[in-house]
């Protein structure tokens, strides 16, 4: 008795949503979420490696398969000091529902990074291939959401019928930036996280600029945004810029207004929504830096701790209440002429009621129950706009 015949696919750019590069590897194909003009401006290891990691990013194509094999070689990080991270999961989606989960075990590079010492080091590894079987007869819709927290190249597609394109979907498009919380941070999966809750719960296609670390108003992100068709588009604005300390109140100012014109050179009239930050008790009223503490990471949960002195504030330094009030205030001031400009308090996504129910697990990222609630009331704001 003879096996299926298995049909291999390559992985094109057509093939992948929520991507807005591919780059042409020694291996197959590395979807980034940043088009090569941005990454080019910017060195920063910790940008590079989120814009790496396909958060949002998802295999689409339409097959009578019954099983499907994806072979990638993923990129793992690993703290030094901390235990080992969970292999980054692959969620399978067929005809928009949940039908599988899987990971590619064993195999793959290794980035150590050093937080203490700032430095880092990859050790080479292998490829691996995530399975998923018994998916139900007939043509359909399949989908293959990349793991949102590990920089993945894709080798080859296989499966056990013919791979022809997705159906258009007719949805409208929802361009999200912002920070680890947008990226994923510690959901269960990569639609898991609340972006991706959020955009299938109000029938929206998700692009993700949610970049670990990075939401700093750097202008190649807003050009990037001002460059992607879309139909909503909304910026999640502050907790990086606390916890990195990276400007005073001075520049905090300007720089969101020249983030915001970039945008609307290209996107006059898309509605574009500002999200202040989530509620995190550390940093309501202390400013940044943020650094981790490493004895809580070595016990097996990490846990961040602010370095700031809540002094420091009269001297133009951020916490998360300074940014609110800015950003409040300044949209409030740029609605008056742009009437597709809008405003969410962060809080309302999780506020203080929420923090006593649900605690920030590490002080800083909410786990996957909270991330399900921020999607949950996010969908609802959606179809507003």
């Amino acid at each position: 008795m003879t096996g299926p015949a298995w049909t291999t696919t390559p992985i094109t750019a057509d093939l992948l949503r929520g991507a807005l590069d591919v780059e042409r590897t020694e291996h197959g194909v590395l979807p980034h979420r940043l088009p090569a003009r941005a990454r080019a401006q910017c060195s920063d290891a910790q940008l590079l490696m989120a814009e790496s990691q396909p958060s949002g990013v998802r295999l689409v194509f339409r097959s009578a398969a019954t099983a499907v094999e994806l072979r990638a070689l993923p990129t793992r990080r690993v703290y030094a000091g901390a235990p080992p991270r969970p292999d980054g999961v692959y969620d399978l989606v067929v005809d928009g529902r949940p039908a599988g989960r899987g990971s590619v075990s064993g195999g793959g590079h290794t980035l150590t990074v050093d937080l203490a010492a700032g430095t880092s080091d990859l050790r080479p590894g292998e490829p691996g291939t995530v399975r998923f079987a018994g998916l139900p007869a007939g043509t359909k819709d399949i989908e293959i959401w990349l793991p949102h927290n590990e920089t993945t190249e894709l080798l080859s597609l296989r499966t056990d019928a013919p791979v022809g394109p997705a159906r258009p979907t007719g949805r409208k498009v929802w361009l999200h930036h912002g920070s680890s919380i947008s990226h994923g941070s510690d959901a269960a999966s990569p639609t898991g996280i609340w972006p991706a809750l959020a955009a299938r719960r109000a029938g929206m296609e998700l692009i993700n600029l949610g970049l670990g670390g990075s939401a700093l108003l750097d202008p190649f992100t807003a050009r990037a945004l001002r460059d992607t068709p879309a139909d909503l588009i909304s910026v999640k604005i502050g907790i990086n810029l606390v916890n990195t300390d990276l400007m005073r109140l001075r520049a905090f100012g300007p720089a969101v207004h020249g983030f915001l014109d970039t945008i609307r050179e290209g996107r006059p009239t898309v509605p574009l929504v500002v999200v202040s930050p989530i509620l995190c008790p550390m940093h309501e009223d202390t400013p940044g830096p943020t650094a981790l503490d490493f004895g809580a990471a070595a016990s097996g949960q990490p846990w961040f701790q602010p370095m700031g002195d809540p002094a420091e504030v009269a001297f133009g330094k951020l916490t998360l209440r300074v940014v609110r009030d800015t950003l409040a205030r300044l949209v409030e001031e740029r609605a008056a002429d742009d009437p597709h400009l809008h405003y969410v308090d962060g809080r309302d996504l999780y506020g203080e009621a929420d923090a006593a129910e649900l605690p920030l697990p590490d002080g800083v990222h909410p786990d996957a129950a909270t991330h399900r609630r921020m999607g949950e009331r996010f969908a609802e704001r959606l179809p507003i706009w």
